[in-house]
């Protein structure tokens, strides 16, 4: 496969992305037209990025509005008030199976340009995952919400992975002991990856491998944010969303918070997303790079050209393709007359509206809402759907 006339950010001469297989095997400059490759697509006025690596979100959480009424101190106050006031609602999303919720997580990434995400919370079962769920660490709720925490921290059958576990979410004095209180019992000297960290000092995070930073839940639960630009000296910051509990689906969204508080550099929010991420993860993707994965994601260039401007004003609807190791997870109308002479199977996408655009998504997207709101039909998705181009899955 080969994708034509592409901008790479900040670069003004348009490129050519070969891939073979799940990589990408060529980036070149070249006019010409490759006759030997008969899968071609051709793009004007586009940008590729690297898919974005999303390292932290609860896949099955994603059926919930964002529950919340007031700023809260720590997450446990914010926890023990919706289980109060929102205990019916909760109940009543829960009875979605989590099959279900989870694959709508799934999905909820994907159409924002997400190709990896990490999920934190048990592992779940995903038939033919579009993406790529990262669940090789050991995940650990948080000190005050998992039962037997030290114990499972130190169980040395868990020595060699990753730990990741929620700590300092919070504004007051307890959220900063709750910290100090992890790293003292980690007695096997455990990689810790933090998650949200907004009570979090610089000498606690050199304690930490990573913090994954999510501005948005902690503006809606907390109005306050970790102090990125003092921790990213010492340790490493990568980016996630959390659920739609404390949060918008779209993570471009979330990016733009982060990228308005001004505390890192355009290029360094990006690589949060991207290679960063996927060295902390170990992953062989984050980057437009030759025999790296080809997780791909073009959008829409409006009006500033392939700058860091531009990217970041990305919506979901300005998506035009998405590919998963080489694999096309979904595209854009517009991109349907070139599909329609080439050799994939049009039959394994359904349509989906995303504020009046049209994509094609591969899978039965319109399957699984419709059997979610067989559940619960008050649960809100952000894109409408057409009837559906292949049979049911989850009738």
């Amino acid at each position: 496969m080969r994708l034509n006339n592409l901008f790479l950010i900040n670069e003004r001469q348009p490129v050519n992305i070969t891939v073979h297989g799940e990589k990408i095997m060529a980036i070149s400059s070249e006019n010409s037209l490759d006759e030997t490759d008969p899968f071609q697509l051709f793009f004007s006025n586009a940008i590729a990025i690297p898919g974005l690596i999303n390292s932290h979100d609860h896949l099955d959480f994603n059926c919930f509005p964002v529950y919340g009424e007031k700023i809260y101190s720590n997450y446990t106050e914010w926890g023990r008030h919706i289980h109060e006031e929102f205990r019916v609602q909760i109940e009543g999303i829960l009875k979605i199976p989590q099959y279900l919720r989870a694959a709508w997580g799934m999905y909820k990434n994907l159409l924002t340009g997400v190709t990896t995400v990490v999920n934190h919370g048990i592992f779940l079962k995903i038939q033919n995952p579009l993406i790529h769920i990262y669940q090789e660490s050991q995940n650990i709720h948080s000190v005050h919400f998992e039962k037997n925490w030290k114990w499972k921290l130190n169980n040395p059958l868990y020595k060699t992975r990753d730990c990741v576990i929620h700590t300092g979410e919070g504004r007051d004095e307890q959220s900063s002991v709750e910290i100090d209180r992890l790293t003292r019992n980690n007695f096997l000297k455990r990689n810790l990856v933090g998650v949200h960290g907004v009570a979090m000092n610089d000498a606690q995070a050199r304690n930490f491998k990573a913090l994954i930073w999510c501005p948005e839940s902690n503006r809606v639960l907390l109005n306050r944010h970790a102090p990125i630009a003092r921790l990213k000296k010492s340790t490493r910051i990568v980016f996630g969303t959390d659920s739609t509990l404390t949060g918008n689906w779209n993570i471009w969204k979330h990016l733009r918070l982060a990228k308005s508080l001004k505390v890192v550099s355009d290029a360094e929010l990006f690589e949060m997303v991207t290679s960063s991420a996927a060295e902390l993860w170990n992953l062989n993707k984050g980057m437009l790079q030759i025999k790296k994965d080809a997780d791909i994601v073009i959008i829409r260039n409006r009006n500033e050209g392939p700058t860091w401007n531009e990217v970041f004003k990305t919506n979901p609807e300005d998506i035009l393709l998405i590919t998963k190791q080489g694999h096309i997870r979904l595209f854009d109308k517009s991109l349907l007359g070139q599909f329609n002479t080439l050799p994939i199977d049009l039959y394994r996408f359904s349509q989906v509206n995303i504020n009046g655009i049209v994509k094609f998504v591969e899978g039965d997207l319109p399957g699984l809402i419709s059997a979610i709101q067989d559940y619960h039909p008050a649960v809100h998705f952000p894109v409408g759907v057409f009837e559906s181009l292949i049979y049911s899955a989850y009738d």
